[in-house]
């Protein structure tokens, strides 16, 4: 009797499949977030509505927006409110606008970012209090200084001009602005100074030819929130300026609102004609804008 010594066939056992969790993620990834999805369209309702009124109200006759829907579509738009307010001298208004915020603008970078390249790359007691001595000026308002303002406008004989508007509107734009600044230039990295430090580059080309560059998103972010501040100030033309050959924006549309208080498709035309500006402004600007503001700086 032989004995069978070939090794016996291998039997394959049946091994459980894992669970493919690949598609189930997937699923998940393109439904998204349905929460913020509802929320975010109800954030631009919130938004739009209003826009969508200012616009449609500004094309309405007087009686069809006090007596109509504000939610309508004008039966009949017209552009005669626009008319009316541009014959009002709004265009002088925009003018001077422009101008307090052009200089305004140049002013605050002009200082701002020396004294933030300062302050990053200066280590000394002096640099650091001169530092925390322009962040001071982030926790004063505006209201609290207004009657020595107002007499030390005076006494420099700038009381009823422009420039009684551009100083300090620059002036308390500046402590954000060194805090931008300062945060976007620290993201430059040492070795990049110290590069051009070896090749005998001099404080004044490092800042212009390295810091300045790479932090053009900080200083986008400076200039534009500048500009909304010299273009939505309110108080300092109100104190400070008394003719009207240097009124501003907003206190042009204050003044509106009593001269064509009954002609509330006026008053929303000049605010639309108001709003214009600025928000083209942030459309051209708006990516680094946002980069400036969540610390991206020159990364």
């Amino acid at each position: 009797m032989s004995i069978d010594t070939r090794p016996a066939a291998p039997q394959h056992r049946a091994t459980p499949t894992a669970p493919r969790r690949g598609g189930a993620a997937r699923r998940r990834r393109s439904l998204g977030n349905p929460v913020a999805g509802i929320g975010s369209l109800v954030w631009l309702l919130i938004v739009l509505v209003p826009l969508y009124t200012l616009v449609s109200a500004s094309l309405m006759r007087q009686d069809e927006a006090l007596n109509g829907d504000p939610l309508a579509i004008p039966t009949d738009p017209t552009f005669e409110n626009y008319r009316t307010v541009l014959d009002s001298g709004f265009l002088s208004l925009i003018g001077n606008t422009a101008i307090v915020a052009v200089v305004t603008v140049v002013i605050v970078l002009v200082l701002s970012v020396p004294v933030a390249y300062v302050a990053v790359r200066t280590r000394s007691r002096l640099s650091s209090l001169a530092f925390r001595t322009f962040l001071l000026g982030v926790a004063i308002p505006a209201q609290a200084v207004i009657v020595p303002l107002y007499l030390m406008i005076g006494k420099m004989g700038l009381y009823d001009t422009l420039w009684a508007i551009i100083l300090p509107t620059a002036a308390f734009a500046m402590p954000v602005a060194v805090l931008v600044l300062s945060g976007t230039m620290r993201d430059v990295s040492e070795e990049m100074y110290e590069a051009m430090a070896l090749d005998g580059a001099s404080p004044f080309r490092m800042l212009w030819q390295l810091a300045v560059p790479l932090s053009k998103a900080g200083i986008s972010t400076v200039a534009i929130f500048s500009a909304l501040q010299a273009w939505n100030g309110f108080l300092f033309p109100l104190i400070l300026t008394q003719s009207e050959e240097q009124r501003v924006l907003t206190l042009g549309l204050f003044n509106f609102m009593s001269q064509f208080g009954v002609n509330i498709p006026a008053v929303l035309a000049a605010i639309v004609l108001s709003v214009i500006p600025i928000f083209a402004v942030y459309l051209v600007a708006r990516r680094a804008l946002i980069n400036g503001l969540m610390g991206v700086g020159g990364k």
